[in-house]
C-alpha cells in the first residue's frame, strides 16, 4: 500500500511540476517595474501539491526540481550561487506550505500559500542583498538607494507581493475543488 501511495504522490508531483512549467511559459507577465521579476500563477500548482498531497518533504522536492528546470528553460543569472538561491532554493521553500497538509481545512491552504510565498520572497531578498547588491549601488539605476536591503525589499516585493496575493486567493479555491472531487470519489 505504501509503495502505491508513494507512486501516486510522485506522479501528482510530476504533473504539478509540469503544469507549473507550462504556466510559467504561457501565463506569466513580466513586471515592467521589476527587471527580471514576473507575476503569474506559476507557484500555485506547487503550493496546492504541497498542501493537498505532498507535505513538506515532497513539496520541497517538487519545488527544487521545478526551480532547477525553470532556470534551464529560461532563467538568467551571473553566478551559480544566485542560480541556487533564486531558482532551486526559492522554489523549494514553497514546499513548506505542506506543513499545513490536512490542517485547518481551506484556511490551511491559504496559510500554506502565504507561508510558501513569504519563504520564497525571503530567498529572493537574500539573493538581492548578497549577489545582486551592485544594482542597488547605482550602477544600473538612475537613483542611488540608501540601503541594499531596502533595494532588495522593494525590488523583490514589487513582483512577489502580487504573486503571493494571487496564490492566497487561488490555492484555497483549488483546495475546495479538490475536496469536492475527493468527496465524490
Amino acid at each position: 500500500m505504501k509503495a502505491n501511495n508513494n507512486t501516486r504522490t510522485l506522479t501528482e508531483g510530476a504533473i504539478c511540476i509540469a503544469l507549473a512549467l507550462v504556466l510559467g511559459l504561457v501565463a506569466e507577465l513580466d513586471a515592467p517595474w521589476a527587471y527580471g521579476g514576473s507575476i503569474g500563477i506559476t507557484m500555485v500548482p506547487l503550493l496546492v501539491f504541497a498542501v493537498h498531497r505532498g507535505g513538506v518533504g515532497w513539496g520541497v522536492l517538487a519545488g527544487l526540481v521545478f526551480g532547477t528546470l525553470k532556470f534551464f528553460i529560461g532563467g538568467h543569472s551571473f553566478t551559480w550561487e544566485s542560480i541556487l538561491l533564486d531558482y532551486s532554493i526559492a522554489y523549494g521553500l514553497l514546499g513548506f506550505a505542506g506543513a499545513f497538509r490536512g490542517r485547518l481545512g481551506l484556511k490551511g491552504y491559504a496559510l500554506g500559500a502565504l507561508t510558501g510565498g513569504v519563504l520564497r520572497f525571503a530567498a529572493h531578498w537574500l539573493s538581492g542583498v548578497t549577489f545582486w547588491a551592485e544594482y542597488a549601488e547605482g550602477a544600473y539605476l538612475s537613483v542611488k538607494t540608501p540601503s541594499v536591503g531596502l533595494y532588495s525589499l522593494v525590488y523583490n516585493g514589487a513582483y512577489m507581493l502580487p504573486n503571493i496575493v494571487l496564490a492566497v486567493i487561488l490555492v484555497p479555491l483549488l483546495g475546495a475543488a479538490l475536496s469536492k472531487i475527493k468527496d465524490k470519489a
